[in-house]
């Protein structure tokens, strides 16, 4: 498979009779082309295959679709009986609904009409095996005869033989001697067996069975999982008595579900504080609702334009939506306050103005600084749509944001000015004074304004500082992927060494079930042990995954991890603790379900497990590091029957004749199908267990042209070791030394005392490493970003000097960029916070919103310049500040207040991603905002002159402010 088009890893897992491969192509490439590249590739290689291998491609789903796990149970029906229920009475149903692509039953029973050959029996009657086997093939078989024409009627002739009594099996005639019949109970055992297995399942510390559902790509998990429910009650009363199929173990909507509903509630809370901060600086509930009227128009608006788009409205959308929500009325908030100032202006003239005048100036005034402003916000997120992989799925919480506000633009400009011509000249707010609180804000910022003129260099050398400083500890801020999730379930793997029974690995495992449901916050538990038949894994009976539901809990996670690590210490098996989703993510991006897959690649199993032990001593002491175990690819006791020919000729039997009856006889073999009614049941010929031992398969008797003999005759039988597994990836054979984090040290540092011991590591020669686990996508995303970044800031930049044609006002203005840097930070390390994915994205969210208020100020000292005819001064730069203060002051309040919600509780589900991005917007707008207030101003008044002189020279003799509103269109 390398070579296809689009593959960028392939791996193999080979078991006992069993290899699976996986082919991993590119994000967005299309599954249907990829199955079909892989179909022309199989078709090639079929013929290089084994004899008898059929490969078979799985069903167009994914690890992350397994959406259901539904434990059966009875205290009256035999696992046989209950497994027959899951199998022909839950998969069926589950499979006809639209949108299900697979359902996998592990545990129970599954019932085999057995037929066990004596082989002292079939040597003394005279009958062969493939006498045996040829009577067994035509056994239950129905054929047609056509049609018949009687009594002017058309007639079916149908040959019934089918049957699904036992004596009918066991009266089959098989050969005849003379005139004498040999029946089948003459020659051999004949009995319901359960088909041989490699799996088995639990529930709550008992024996169960556990149907895991996968779901097809595209398909809405919830709407999916509450058919499927919808199903499982419907088939509650049909179900046999004592039986219950309709136990959930895990069911991957429970923490969509939650986090719709915790972020539904953030958005609802944040409308309400932004409500109340609006209200606080006007003190008018007039213009306030103006002003939050954007916010509803602009969702809805959002959600319209993602119906017609074919998107969906999901944790990452409604995150968009929640760090949105307060910027929704920045635009409007801008426009209202000018309008209302510019009214009661008007209001106090000597000779006031047209109302519809004055509010469309006024509007106008405002706005080309607030498209400026909204298209710089859009260009930030350049960056984000660039992601690929994992951490490329952010994206949609990118497209709510932006979408929602261009929406909330198109309402400044359209909606917000109707509303304001209409509710806002009758309002008695506008004879009445500014209100207390702005009042002494701006008295403050008036004092501040006057210390910093009169030290500029203090306040310039200062900044530049803390700027530096924030840089530096940016750097040395721990590094994470993305934030932990808080699912509310576990995902515990118990690994024992190999070459244990699946008798022995099943009683273990109901041991620890048992221990766990001591922990006093888990709710339900459910195992699988091993594989199921149509599992899409070749793990051995050595594993066992247990699925742990927990109840809401005072005590913290890591808390109840260490709780269910430290019971399930008594027990001989290697522990690792995870959830479900976290666990499918590491899974996709390394192949290995931990944070931390170091690979050793080489061609010897000794050797490589002989390294893999070695690296994990050194790896031990690492701070940090739990769970850390080597892969278990070891030897495990094996059964070697290997023919010589040397012997195998004398008897004139061919060596493969002898290999042939062997593995037909010990492994099995499916000869028939009986189907009774809608159920099938296998007809399979198979020694019983106790001739299956090393000293009965060598006294087995098998046919040659000189008669009957034991197989010791012509084979050597001897117990020796073999691997229990061959993994491959890349066609390297590989093993690996998988790890998780503690969650409290910091993953990068983890990932470099790796690295420095693997250089220190002395390997076999042609052995070599590979390190891979999240931290990978980390550091791609973080070069991505990087990178990008450095273009949208220049692209920020071309887009704000074609509007000042000024490269000092364009510096001045993106010089609040830096300024949120030195908040965001602080805020990082005192929240505890990583530099992840999730809190880069707060970054890129803060430059647009820092941008903007500097905008807001220069777009208004040159327009004071321009249309009052106000001479360059402290006095210029004193009264654009000020007023300016208020709207810049509510669209970072509204802003930073709306996220209040997400920065309580970060460990709330749907909470987990955005509480970084909360956290590095708040902190960065509290900087920004409060420095922007004394730097922008004396940048401005120290670098800004020539650039305003050579503005207003360039718009021609000066404008009495407001004179018509042609001319303001041309304000900044």
């Amino acid at each position: 498979m390398n070579g296809v088009p689009g593959v960028i890893r392939v791996r193999s897992v080979s078991g006992v009779g069993l290899s699976i491969v996986y082919v991993e192509f590119n994000w967005g490439t299309d599954v249907y082309r990829n199955r079909q590249l892989i179909a022309e590739r199989l078709a090639v290689i079929r013929d290089q295959l084994p004899a008898n291998s059929s490969p078979v491609m799985g069903p167009i789903s994914s690890i992350m679709g397994q959406i259901l796990l539904i434990a059966g149970t009875s205290d009256r029906a035999s696992p046989m009986e209950l497994r027959e229920t899951a199998d022909f009475v839950l998969r069926p149903r589950l499979l006809a609904i639209p949108g299900v692509a697979q359902a996998i039953p592990i545990g129970g029973e599954v019932r085999q009409y057995r037929v066990s050959p004596n082989p002292a029996a079939l040597r003394a009657l005279s009958v062969g095996y493939d006498q045996l086997e040829r009577a067994l093939m035509q056994f239950g078989v129905n054929t047609g005869g056509g049609y018949t024409d009687q009594y002017a009627r058309e007639y079916l002739i149908r040959n019934i033989g089918r049957t699904t009594s036992l004596d009918d099996l066991r009266n089959l005639v098989v050969a005849t001697t003379g005139h004498t019949a040999i029946y089948l109970r003459q020659v051999a055992e004949i009995d319901f067996a359960p088909k041989f297995k490699r799996g088995d399942a639990g529930y709550m510390g008992k024996p169960a069975v556990v149907v895991s559902v996968e779901k097809q790509p595209g398909i809405d998990t919830v709407v999916l999982t509450r058919e499927i429910e919808q199903s499982l009650k419907e088939m509650a009363g049909s179900l046999p008595t004592g039986m219950k199929a309709d136990q959930i173990l895990f069911r991957q909507a429970n923490f969509i579900e939650t986090s719709v509903h915790n972020l539904r509630m953030v958005l609802l809370e944040a409308v309400i504080v932004v409500a109340a901060v609006l209200f606080a600086f006007l003190r008018n509930w007039r213009t306030t609702a103006i002003s939050l009227t954007a916010i509803p128009v602009s969702i809805l608006a959002t959600a319209a334009i993602f119906h017609l788009a074919g998107l969906s409205i999901n944790t990452m959308t409604l995150g968009g939506l929640a760090i949105a929500i307060g910027e929704l009325v920045d635009d409007a908030v801008v426009d209202v306050e000018n309008i209302f100032r510019r009214l009661r202006e008007n209001r106090a003239a000597e000779s006031p103005r047209p109302i519809f005048d004055v509010v469309v100036s006024a509007s106008q005034e405002v706005r080309s600084g607030i498209v400026y402003a909204t298209m710089v916000i859009v260009l930030v997120f350049v960056p984000l749509f660039a992601l690929s992989g994992i951490e490329g799925r952010i994206t949609p919480l990118g497209e709510a944001y932006i979408i929602s506000i261009l929406a909330s633009l198109v309402v400044s400009i359209t909606l917000t000015p109707v509303m304001a011509y209409y509710m806002l000249p009758g309002s008695r707010a506008l004879g009445a004074r500014d209100s207390m609180l702005v009042r002494v804000l701006k008295r403050c910022n008036r004092v501040l304004l006057d210390l910093s003129f009169r030290f500029p260099r203090i306040v310039i050398s200062t900044t530049a500082v803390a700027v530096l400083a924030a840089a530096v500890a940016a750097s040395a801020l721990p590094r994470a992927f993305l934030p932990p999730f808080n699912e509310g379930t576990f995902t515990i793997n118990l690994v024992f060494n190999p070459g244990i029974s699946l008798a022995e690995s099943t009683r273990v495992g109901l041991i620890a079930e048992q221990l766990i449901m001591e922990v006093p916050e888990v709710r339900t538990v459910g195992r699988r042990t091993g594989r199921a038949e149509l599992d899409e894994h070749a793990e051995g009976v050595h594993s066992s995954d247990i699925e742990v539901d927990l109840v809401p809990s005072s005590r913290a996670k890591a808390q109840i991890v260490a709780d269910i690590r430290s019971r399930l210490a008594v027990l001989p098996v290697s522990v690792n603790v995870g959830q479900p989703i976290s666990h499918r993510l590491d899974h996709m991006l390394s192949g290995v379900r931990a944070e931390i897959a170091l690979k050793i690649f080489g061609d010897d199993l000794d050797t490589l497990r002989a390294t893999g032990e070695n690296l994990r001593d050194m790896l031990a002491a690492i701070p940090g590091i739990v769970d850390l175990q080597v892969e278990k690819q070891v030897r495990i006791p094996q059964l070697e029957i290997r023919v010589d020919y040397t012997r195998a000729a004398l008897y004139g039997v061919q060596p493969a004749a002898v290999v042939d009856q062997l593995s037909r006889l010990s492994n099995g073999r499916v000869l028939s199908r009986i189907v009774d009614g809608y159920r099938r049941f296998d007809v399979t010929m198979r020694l019983p267990n106790h001739l299956r031992t090393t000293e009965r398969l060598g006294d087995l008797l098998i046919e040659t042209p000189v008669g009957w003999i034991p197989a010791r005759q012509v084979a050597d039988i001897r117990e020796t070791d073999g691997p229990n597994q061959i993994l491959r990836e890349n066609a390297r054979r590989r093993i690996v030394v998988l790890a998780n984090s503690d969650g409290k040290t910091d993953m990068a540092q983890i990932v470099a005392d790796i690295r420095q011991q693997l250089a220190a590591a002395h390997l076999p020669e042609g052995y070599f490493t590979r390190l891979e686990g999240t931290f990978q996508s980390q550091e791609e995303a973080s070069r991505t970003i990087a990178a990008l970044s450095v273009l949208s800031l220049a692209l920020i930049f071309a887009i704000l000097f074609s509007r000042y044609r000024s490269v000092v006002l364009t510096l001045i203005i993106m010089g609040s960029v830096p300024l949120a840097l030195i908040g965001s930070v602080a805020a990082l390390w005192l929240a505890g916070q990583p530099l992840s994915v999730a809190s880069m994205v707060g970054f890129i969210t803060l430059t647009g919103i820092a941008t903007r208020n500097g905008i807001l100020k220069i777009s208004h000292y040159i327009n004071l310049a321009r249309d009052e005819n106000m001479p360059f001064g402290r006095d210029l730069i004193v009264r654009g500040s000020l007023e300016r203060l208020t709207p810049v002051l509510m669209t970072a309040l509204a802003a930073g207040v709306a996220l209040l919600p997400l920065l309580i509780d970060a460990a709330t589900p749907g909470k987990e991603i955005l509480h970084p991005v909360a956290v590095t917007i708040f902190g960065g707008l509290i900087s920004a905002t409060l420095l922007d207030a004394l730097l922008t101003p004396v940048l401005f008044l120290r670098f800004g002159q020539k650039s305003l002189q050579r503005l207003v020279a360039g718009s021609g003799p000066g404008r009495a402010s407001m004179a018509t509103p042609s001319t303001v269109s041309e304000t900044f």
